[in-house]
């Protein structure tokens, strides 16, 4: 017992000691031009010190608010805050820099990483090692990042992150398809056919394209023969018919 006591009693005080070497950024090189800063900032991030260029770049930021180089180390820490495994602050800073800067020529970047970084805030170690079905899970940030990406490719068409945020727009598509059909088959099963039917049908509505939508519909045809609403179902099955006859998709059955 004396033993464990003894090692948190340590543990406390590293942490104690940890906290109390952290410098604050408006002392942190406080000898040093706005230029130094920016330079061994940018050193840092070529050299992969992404806590060293963190720091500068924060330092840079609080210290010289309006200097010549604050408005790109400001798009520098995204990448350094993403690279540091550190999503969370990277997500805000992209978005801070998206809101002051929006004429920024550079702002299509801060939007792809603020995707990036949305995306990544719903993946744990383990999952970004191994494949995960996103379906079953929380999917909050990969909605933002979905709206990123989408935001990226419409206003901003000609930039160079537009064709991965398209790829990346269609593949979040298909993932937040299958999640609503995910839990439209979980009301299905429990025989909440308005409920299943009603999140079926949100695939339909925003969901176009993705491989979901005809086992959606399928799912909304036979809602509506257990709600015994067979006109309903009738009109489903029309468009089921008329659209995706030779869909691949509808070869998985509805459990």
């Amino acid at each position: 017992m004396q033993k464990h006591l003894q090692k948190c009693i340590l543990l406390l005080s590293l942490l104690a000691t940890a906290c109390s070497t952290t410098t604050d950024p408006s002392e942190a090189y406080k000898g040093q031009s706005a230029s130094q800063i920016f330079t061994k900032g940018e050193k840092a991030l070529h050299n992969r010190n992404y806590g060293e260029a963190i720091k500068r770049f924060e330092a840079l930021d609080v210290q010289y608010p309006y200097g010549p180089d604050t408005e790109e180390s400001q798009l520098h820490i995204i990448y350094a805050y993403y690279k540091n495994n550190d999503y969370l602050s990277a997500e805000a800073a992209a978005d801070r820099f998206i809101h002051a800067h929006p004429a920024n020529p550079h702002v299509d970047y801060a939007y792809f990483m603020r995707g990036l970084s949305n995306y990544y805030q719903n993946m744990g170690v383990f999952e970004r090692l191994f494949a995960v079905d996103f379906a079953t899970r929380d999917l909050t940030q990969i909605k933002k990042s979905f709206v990123d990406f989408s935001s990226l490719a419409k206003q901003y068409p000609n930039s160079y992150y537009a064709p991965a945020a398209h790829q990346y727009t269609i593949y979040l598509r298909n993932v937040l398809a299958n999640h609503q059909l995910e839990v439209a088959q979980y009301y299905y099963d429990r025989g909440a056919y308005v409920a299943a039917a009603n999140r079926a049908s949100l695939v339909v509505q925003h969901y176009q394209g993705a491989p979901a939508v005809p086992l959606a519909l399928k799912m909304m045809a036979q809602s509506y023969h257990q709600l015994h609403r067979f006109e309903l179902e009738k009109e489903v099955n029309t468009v089921l018919g008329y659209n995706y006859v030779e869909s691949a998709s509808l070869k998985t059955a509805i459990r």
